[in-house]
């Protein structure tokens, strides 16, 4: 299933869990994937599973001015005992999602003070050579281009549904399926 017609290289695009998916650590998510070759695979975030916590919760220690107050998802899977950022920033002449990865804290305090989005992530989503694509196969996943709602939705968990919405019809109804549906 895919909203855009290459999936050659996932790079810039988002990843969007099925609703079928029953991974606990995919289910209705919403992954930037930041770099993908289909010899070295793929890594990305999970941008709609905030962690309820801000950087300085998870560095006391540190003076971090107005990175302190930036609010930390969980990026993924992988890595959980590592905090990294990234910074974010939508291209309106292109329609396009920059994200710049793997920031130090320095890096991450610049970026805010030229005005990007920037988050923090506990952990990363990978793939390794040849894994994203199997798993595109066998339908897991729905490639979208990066839509500017990532980064204007109000609640990150109602992500999902905002950007499969944003699809078109077909994603509408996807989107209006039941979390559980074996409940109904």
């Amino acid at each position: 299933m895919s909203a855009t017609p290459d999936s050659s290289t996932l790079t810039g695009n988002l990843l969007l869990a099925v609703p079928s998916m029953r991974d606990p650590n995919f289910k209705r998510a919403v992954i930037f994937v930041a770099a993908h070759t289909t010899e070295d695979g793929a890594f990305g975030y999970v941008l709609n599973r905030p962690l309820d916590q801000r950087v300085a919760d998870l560095l006391p220690d540190q003076s971090l001015g107005a990175l302190g107050q930036v609010p930390v998802f969980i990026g993924g899977p992988v890595a959980t005992d590592k905090l990294a950022f990234a910074s974010l920033q939508w291209n309106r002449s292109k329609s396009t999602l920059r994200c710049q990865t793997h920031l130090s804290v320095a890096d991450a305090m610049h970026e805010l003070s030229l005005g990007h989005e920037v988050r923090g992530f506990v952990g990363y989503s990978g793939w390794t050579g040849g894994q994203i694509e199997g798993e595109i196969q066998r339908k897991s996943w729905i490639i979208s281009p990066a839509k500017k709602v990532i980064l204007t939705v109000e609640k990150p968990a109602s992500m999902w549904s905002a950007v499969m919405e944003d699809l078109g019809p077909m994603y509408e109804l996807m989107a209006g399926t039941p979390e559980n549906v074996e409940l109904n």
